[in-house]
């Protein structure tokens, strides 16, 4: 967001006593020394130490520029009361798209653009040194010179996206640990649209998703855009096809798209827009899978709420819970012809669109204030969430917290700042981590820059950490195949998979033509199930003393298996040929047999599946 300033800027008084997280409303905890007219604050909180990185732009001898601090988790700040400045390249006066993202090695990565055009990245240690040089890296080979954003990766690297304005396109690339630069990848389109505002999302095997626009000009202040995911490895290698989630559709430029991972290696996207020029303000949701395929059929996305004529329904911020995965969407509501009124409303989605909180539920009435700078966080472990909010005039507000459960009833609520001032409130948060999220903001009064802590019970100041719950892990390698025996007309599905390393109490298998729950003891890891010839979607969950888990996995990412059963009049000759070659030997009840041969198997019923003379793999049905 561009930010322009013509006031001559007043440092805030310096502090010298070490802060720590409070739990006093009305003071809150001192991160840093910053201006009044500071801004762009974005947190991130280190997965292994669990210190927190708070970035924050304000003027300096570089112009308009990203300043750092490290807090522990006790929230003391740990470089100083004025942070680390990294002040080796001339910035112009307004904003250029700053992101900042902790990586896995404990280190934190700023990336920027700067005067002269390039897009530059920072990579700072836990001690302040610079492990890449204060001057950073050159990304892009030069290009990207406005919106950047990064995502850690798994190895103590980034990934980093930029954005050139001049020619409408994208450039990403991965930026190992020690400062290696994998190739660029430039998105980009062959008919002249603008790819802009692209966003990251991790995929599976450390890769990653970019989400973004394509915008060509309607006409003044107004765009015909969609909104586009693709795939793509660390090498450049594409992995997936560049798929549309949301059909083109004309609205002002300035509203675009937010992402979130739905933690199953796919993401929901929403945005808000007036649903084509004279139309009334909603948010709309979207999903991808795993693949980055679109889950949801609907392009034109699902509202959080039914179409109203009298009220818009935006500044929208979501989570994603980590136990169903649903998306969790808090908002606010307006009146559509004075934008005064002010409620904040939640709702919840699946990955297939369906909303599942119907209109939403109200969970801050009108009061005559305004409320704006919605966030929204899951309890780590799942079974809630904690929402925040400024609540005031439009120019003085106290941030509010809201803690609420999984179906969505009002468990807690907590004054989080008392005081209040004109704030400028940080971008994002960094969400749970050992019981307790994190806001910050700078106080736009006075200057500095402050925060606070927060626990899932709504307390704030020491927190103790939720006791992590049983591993709900899931089975793995998900694969089945069909079975027919012509001699008798039976057919079956033969189905295996990898056991989690914590042995569940048994697994559930459920077959969703049949609607039927299958019950199968823990110690097996194969199955067999006879069933009418036809088509059969199987699923399998291990459950656990206090949890289920999500669905097995295939090889494939799927998470079923489609299996169709034969007749007699589907099956072709070659299920007749005589198996010359064993693979593998099943017990009746699906068991992998371990035997060298058909001779020393005991008396009973056994699958033997194996390789015909032409190659065929087949599965049959012998006793011995």
């Amino acid at each position: 967001m561009k930010k322009l300033f013509f006031t001559i800027i007043a440092l805030a008084v310096a502090f010298t006593v070490k802060a720590q997280w409070v739990n006093n409303p009305s003071t809150n905890t001192f991160i840093a020394n910053s201006s009044a007219d500071a801004g762009e604050v974005y947190l991130s909180t280190d997965p292994v130490s669990g210190d927190t990185y708070v970035q924050w732009a304000q003027f300096g001898s570089n112009s308009w520029s990203p300043t750092l601090q490290r807090l522990n988790e006790a929230g003391e700040p740990q470089w100083g009361d004025a942070g680390i400045h990294p002040s080796y390249h001339q910035m112009t006066s307004w904003s250029q798209g700053f992101a900042m993202a902790s990586t896995t090695d404990g280190a934190v990565v700023t990336c920027f653009a700067t005067e002269a055009g390039h897009t530059i990245a920072i990579k700072i240690n836990a001690d302040g040194t610079y492990a890449w040089g204060e001057q950073g890296l050159t990304l892009f080979g030069g290009a990207g010179e406005s919106r950047t954003e990064l995502l850690a990766g798994d190895d103590g690297g980034v990934w980093a996206l930029g954005t050139s304005v001049d020619n409408g396109n994208l450039y990403l690339c991965y930026i190992e640990a020690n400062g290696t630069m994998n190739p660029t990848i430039t998105i980009s389109d062959d008919n002249g649209a603008l790819c802009m505002f692209g966003l990251l999302v991790p995929a599976p095997n450390d890769n990653v998703f970019v989400v973004y626009e394509k915008e060509q000009w309607a006409y003044t202040y107004f765009y015909e855009k969609d909104i586009r995911v693709v795939g793509y490895s660390k090498d450049g290698t594409q992995i997936s096809d560049d798929v549309q989630l949301m059909s083109p559709v004309t609205i002002p430029g300035s509203y675009i798209h937010y992402v979130v991972p739905d933690g199953l290696g796919g993401g929901y996207v929403y945005i808000w827009h007036a649903g084509g020029v004279g139309g009334n303000f909603n948010t709309y949701v979207f999903h991808f899978n795993q693949n980055g395929a679109s889950t949801i059929t609907n392009l034109n996305g699902i509202p959080v709420h039914s179409e109203d004529p009298y009220n818009y329904y935006i500044d929208a911020y979501a989570t994603v819970d980590p136990v169903s995965h649903d998306l969790i969407i808090v908002y606010v509501q307006t009146d559509a012809q004075f934008q005064q009124e002010s409620r904040v409303y939640a709702n919840r989605f699946n990955t297939i669109g369906d909303r599942l909180w119907n209109e939403g539920v109200l969970f801050v009435e009108e009061n005559g204030n305004d409320h704006s700078s919605l966030r929204i966080d899951a309890f780590e472990y799942g079974g809630g969430y904690a929402f925040f909010y400024n609540e005031g005039d439009g120019y003085n507000s106290t941030l509010k917290a809201i803690g609420i459960d999984d179906s969505g009833n009002p468990i807690w609520n907590t004054t989080m700042s008392s005081n209040s001032y004109p704030r400028t409130m940080c971008r994002n948060t960094c969400g749970y981590r050992a019981g307790q999220n994190i806001m910050a903001w700078v106080n736009s009064n006075t200057g500095g820059l402050y925060g606070q802590n927060i626990g899932q019970n709504g307390e704030m100041g020491v927190i103790t950490p939720p006791t992590p719950p049983t591993p709900c892990d899931a089975p793995t390698d998900f694969a089945g195949e069909a079975y027919y025996n012509p001699e008798t007309g039976v057919g079956a599905a033969v189905l295996s998979w990898t056991a989690p390393e914590t042995t569940p109490l048994h697994y559930n298998l459920y077959c969703d033509a049949t609607k039927e729950i299958i019950e199968i003891d823990a110690e097996y890891d194969s199955y067999y199930l006879e069933r009418d010839p036809g088509e059969y979607i199987f699923k399998l969950t291990a459950v656990y003393e206090d949890c289920e888990s999500n669905y097995a996995l295939t090889a494939n990412g799927d998470n079923y298996i489609l299996i169709n059963i034969p007749d007699h009049t589907s099956v072709s000759e070659i299920e007749y040929e005589e198996i010359i070659n064993i693979v593998e030997i099943y017990n009746i009840n699906g068991q992998i047999i371990k035997v060298n041969s058909i001779d020393d198997l005991s008396q009973g019923m056994y699958l033997i599946k194996g390789m015909t003379q032409s190659g065929k793999t087949v599965v049959r049905k012998i006793v011995k």
